[in-house]
């Protein structure tokens, strides 16, 4: 019995530094891809966006819905903030809050509740299908919430995801993240231009 105590070892250990090496060559190779994929949204504005417009210089992406209670204003308010911090390097950023809840939040929604948070960031929207597939291809979690009378809210991915010029993952900036820190995730960003 004690003979096969090293085998199960070492047959472990292959497996799990096997594992190990796997992972490490997936995210190396995700490494030398964009972030995300294809993109077929609507500006607050009407104009046409896709992940070309997206990767033109430095992004800052914030997945969120207009009728969220909290998350999304408090997000919002705070990325307006540290914009105006920046100064004359907020034009070197693209900020985006695309919406999970493509069914209310139309381009004059989107539109009305940006523009009153906001100069710096650019509302997107899009149909059902297109936010779903952004939705996917970015590792977003975006869930319907059943309320009373047929209302609902939206559960989803609270995190800022901060992109370099070309569409590149660079970092996140958390909910509740550290201010001082969050903006100079963001200054480091537009330095990147």
């Amino acid at each position: 019995m004690k003979k096969y105590i090293p085998v199960f070892i070492v047959a472990f250990l292959v497996v799990v530094i096997g594992a190990a090496i796997f992972y490490f060559v997936q995210d190396k190779q995700s490494a030398d891809k964009p972030f995300g994929g294809a993109m077929n949204l609507i500006t607050m504005n009407g104009d046409t966006f896709t992940e070309k417009d997206l990767r033109a210089k430095p992004a800052v992406i914030f997945f969120g819905f207009t009728h969220c209670p909290d998350v999304c204003p408090t997000t919002l308010y705070e990325l307006d903030g540290y914009m105006k911090k920046l100064g004359d390097d907020a034009s070197k950023l693209g900020v985006y809050f695309i919406t999970v809840d493509p069914e209310r939040d139309t381009q004059d929604i989107i539109q009305t509740y940006v523009s009153n948070v906001s100069p710096y960031i650019t509302g997107l929207t899009g149909s059902p299908e297109a936010i779903a597939d952004v939705v996917k291809s970015y590792h977003i979690y975006a869930k319907k919430v059943p309320g009373e009378d047929g209302d609902y809210n939206m559960d989803h991915t609270a995190s800022v995801f901060l992109l370099d010029k070309g569409g590149f993952f660079k970092s996140t900036i958390s909910y509740g993240e550290n201010p001082d820190t969050a903006f100079q995730k963001l200054k480091n960003l537009a330095d990147r231009h």
